[in-house]
């Protein structure tokens, strides 16, 4: 498969992007760049899998959410990652462990430390599943935070079928290798379109689509808006899971549009920085 890389789309835009910040000397309305593009990629990569792992804990706990049969469902996690879990009389708690030296996920993401993952032994509807972590790291990016999902299941816009629907509130801090500090606070909705109950993680389809709001290391704010119409649609069959959707980066005065594509199974987008041509680009590991 023939892409541009990462790289080249950013020295592209860069005198774009130049000329646009040159012109705007309040923080909070800088231009959108390759760089904001790129580290939120990044972070919704981190998201995904980090909704694969306490979404998989959750039905490991509860096999009947599954869909499908009261055996334990065949679990996503990779054989490098290793859990523990303590049960009260009220309450679980599943603690997955990545290792130190790098855990590869099966879509090639490494990751290390731990996912903390807990909830009610009342497994009713709505259910708030809680997560937090330890000495986590998604592809070398520290990740800090705690967090929730309330599930529930029914149908939507997204499909008539019944399928689970997961609430996820998203307060988490991103520290990426150069130093650089993001923090993230939001809500997204992640809804299973299609094969669930199958009792196959491997051709589960989901969307994904809300709005947050990402502080950068200079202080500045842009949102992340996916809509409901164009979500982002991940499907576990392929390599880079994430097949298509948009996604729209804005401040007050400057937006970025972000393309996954129309469901080709590889790893290029585009984007287009305040209504400029679309410049194609590869994103993952």
């Amino acid at each position: 498969m023939k892409t541009k890389s990462l790289l080249v789309m950013m020295a592209l835009v860069a005198i774009f992007s130049f000329v646009s910040c040159s012109k705007d000397n309040d923080s909070s309305n800088k231009a959108i760049t390759a760089d904001d593009a790129t580290a939120n990629s990044k972070m919704d990569q981190a998201s995904n899998d980090i909704s694969d792992v306490t979404e998989d804990q959750y039905l490991q706990q509860n096999p009947t959410a599954s869909g499908k049969t009261t055996t334990v469902p065949v679990s996503i996690l990779p054989p490098c990652a290793t859990v523990t879990t303590v049960v009260t009389s009220t309450d679980w708690t599943r603690t997955v462990d990545f290792g130190t030296t790098g855990c590869p996920m099966p879509n090639g993401n490494v990751l290390k430390g731990k996912i903390i993952v807990s909830g009610s032994l009342d497994f009713s509807s709505p259910y708030t599943i809680h997560y937090s972590f330890d000495n986590f790291y998604h592809n070398g990016i520290l990740i800090q935070g705690n967090n929730t999902t309330t599930r529930t299941f029914g149908t939507s816009a997204s499909s008539s079928t019944a399928h689970p629907i997961h609430l996820i509130n998203i307060n988490m801090t991103a520290t990426f290798p150069n130093g650089d500090v993001y923090t993230r606070v939001g809500t997204r909705t992640r809804e299973c379109i299609a094969n669930f109950g199958n009792g196959n993680w491997g051709d589960n389809v989901y969307v994904f689509f809300g709005t947050v709001t990402t502080t950068k290391p200079d202080g500045s704010h842009h949102t992340n808006a996916i809509l409901e119409a164009t979500p982002l649609r991940i499907d576990m069959g392929c390599q880079y899971r994430l097949v298509s959707g948009i996604v729209t980066i804005s401040n007050s005065n400057h937006s970025a549009v972000v393309d996954y594509g129309a469901g080709t199974c590889d790893n290029n987008a585009t984007i287009s920085i305040d209504g400029g041509t679309p410049v194609a680009f590869t994103f993952g590991n």
